[in-house]
């Protein structure tokens, strides 16, 4: 448990490094800052997701990744207000709203898993190639 929470606190650290340099290079290619944010928390949202299953294991996969992409979301929006006040940054709402869809874009990644797992899991696995010609 103490490694799962040590890996979420690492990257919620990093997140607060970059964030507190007062110049940090951007990407050149126009939308590669907004998908650097969405790839930084939904990495985030995925180590609070580790976290929690480890933590409230009784809890169902779907709810464990939507709580864990809205505790991400809510740290993109400290981290927002956090560089209002280092010098030469400024919050942003649309960096913030790249954020929460990175946190978001993992739930959703992690409830259509537990879906396609269900139905397979309904159906049977899927037969190989020889079963079916045999068969």
């Amino acid at each position: 448990m103490v490694l799962a929470w040590g890996v979420a606190a690492a990257a919620m650290a990093a997140i607060f490094y970059v964030s507190h340099q007062p110049r940090v290079p951007l990407p050149r290619a126009p939308g590669a800052d907004k998908l650097a944010h969405a790839t930084a928390y939904a990495v985030l949202a995925g180590c609070w997701y580790a976290s929690l299953r480890v933590t409230w294991p009784w809890r169902s996969p779907r709810e464990t990744a939507w709580g864990a992409a809205a505790a991400a979301a809510l740290y993109g929006a400290t981290d927002e207000w956090h560089q209002s006040f280092v010098p030469n940054r400024l919050p942003s709402w649309g960096d913030w709203v790249a954020d929460a869809l990175g946190a978001l874009g993992f739930a959703l990644i992690v409830v259509l898993g537990v879906r396609l797992r269900a139905r397979r899991g309904r159906r049977g696995p899927p037969a190989s190639a020889a079963a079916r010609r045999r068969g």
